[in-house]
């Protein structure tokens, strides 16, 4: 999870990986479908955006023919959501998920490609139906979770996470989940505790994210000197420094949890 643009280049390890498998919002679809320098030979070569609003085109009137077709509607919302149609992309996805209601890998699929559309709201619902069916994996619990601490709802978040761990013990995207979960609320111990236990699991030094937001928490608590040691092991020394230097400015304002919650929401 990240802060606003400008943040997320110098603090890449913020908030939430969200959704240990549920694609994690740096998988973003491409907000400007028309930002190339190569426009005059997509339209050429049927690919690129000309390609793209061409087979959008097709694949809305198959929709129309077929409403409901996975395959489809699928094709059609991925293409909507390349171009930056996520409004029309999720109606697209809300009617394929009425459509399957017993279906839960479609409705996991789909619960993430509306996290990635920043709809967590829509995206829970979808989740819920998901493991209604009692045939959800682990990493569609977990998404559910991400969908609810997007919306502030912490507990019913870290049901979740704890009914995915059941499924899945040790998970570590699942750990680091529910430790940024507890940071959301503003419970650093309890984040910290988490996310070290997560980081003394075999395999933890696979997953930078965790020990990076390890070092977010700990520079929350305002030990800089101890969060940067931790960062160390993963970013170049002069990311460190503007990360340390990004916290302290934190530290010396009055609404950060305000302010994390807040971009937490917004992206």
């Amino acid at each position: 999870m990240r802060f606003a643009p400008k943040i997320s280049a110098v603090l890449p390890f913020l908030l939430l990986a969200l959704a240990s498998g549920c694609s994690n919002k740096q998988a973003h679809l491409d907000s400007d479908p028309m930002a190339t320098s190569s426009t005059s030979t997509a339209i050429a070569d049927g690919q690129g955006p000309a390609g793209s609003y061409l087979k959008t085109r097709e694949l809305s009137q198959s929709w129309a023919e077929h409403p409901g077709d996975e395959k489809i509607g699928m094709e059609y919302a991925d293409n909507l959501g390349r171009l930056g149609q996520q409004p029309a992309q999720v109606e697209v996805l809300k009617a394929m998920s009425l459509a399957h209601t017993s279906d839960a890998a479609l409705q996991s699929r789909i619960g993430k490609m509306m996290l990635a559309a920043n709809r967590p709201g829509e995206a829970a619902t979808v989740f819920e139906r998901a493991v209604a069916t009692t045939k959800a994996d682990w990493k569609t619990y977990s998404a559910l979770g991400s969908a609810y601490d997007q919306q502030g709802q912490y507990d019913l978040a870290r049901a979740q996470y704890a009914k995915a761990l059941q499924l899945q013990p040790g998970a570590l995207s699942v750990e680091n989940n529910l430790g940024m979960s507890y940071a959301l609320q503003g419970k650093l111990p309890d984040a910290e505790k988490t996310l070290r236990s997560a980081m003394a699991q075999p395999g933890a030094t696979a997953f930078p994210m965790v020990r990076q937001n390890l070092a977010l928490v700990v520079g929350l608590q305002g030990r800089l000197d101890e969060a940067k040691q931790i960062a160390s092991a993963d970013l170049p020394p002069d990311q460190v420094e503007a990360n340390m230097a990004y916290l302290q400015q934190m530290l010396a304002k009055p609404n950060t949890w305000a302010q994390l919650q807040n971009q937490n929401a917004a992206n």
